[in-house]
């Protein structure tokens, strides 16, 4: 038999299981989660949807943090931020948003994003994973968690 499912009411009970296990975590390893938004350019699409994970994260306990680029960043200079959020230990997870410019190949900043970052899970071992039959939650914490990472994103 159809149910209908009230969508808010849903949200707002995955939005509290989130705010739980975000809490669980920073009891656990003594620091709140991060998610650094890079975003290049002015595309109003891009804005919106890297403005709603940002709030998302907010409502949840996560740190978040937006990098905007202009849109004639070169890719020498993306690489050089996606390099220093890589090894920034408050950053758990990087959401490099796509489409980027032309200048710029997307591939090499995908593939750039480590692995243990990669929110979208876009990268080569994510997809390989997936495609070995072994897929795992994007941007999941070498320590097993946190499994918050690809509801947020």
């Amino acid at each position: 038999m159809p149910r209908i499912l009230d969508g808010k009411q849903l949200a707002a009970n995955m939005q509290a299981e989130l705010a739980r296990e975000v809490a669980a975590f920073v009891r656990l390893h003594g620091t709140k989660p991060g998610l650094a938004a890079v975003l290049v350019g002015d595309n109003p699409a891009s804005q919106v949807y890297v403005r709603n994970k940002r709030k998302a994260c907010d409502k949840v306990g996560i740190d978040s943090w937006q990098h905007e680029l202009p849109s004639n960043t070169t890719q020498k200079e993306l690489l050089a931020l996606v390099e220093k959020l890589n090894g920034d230990s408050r950053v758990h997870g990087i959401l490099v948003q796509l489409p980027l410019p032309p200048q710029i190949a997307e591939a090499a900043i995908v593939q750039a994003v480590s692995p243990n970052k990669d929110v979208d899970g876009f990268g080569p071992v994510s997809l390989g994973l997936l495609a070995a039959g072994h897929p795992r939650a994007p941007a999941t914490h070498q320590t097993g968690g946190p499994s918050w990472k690809h509801r947020i994103a």
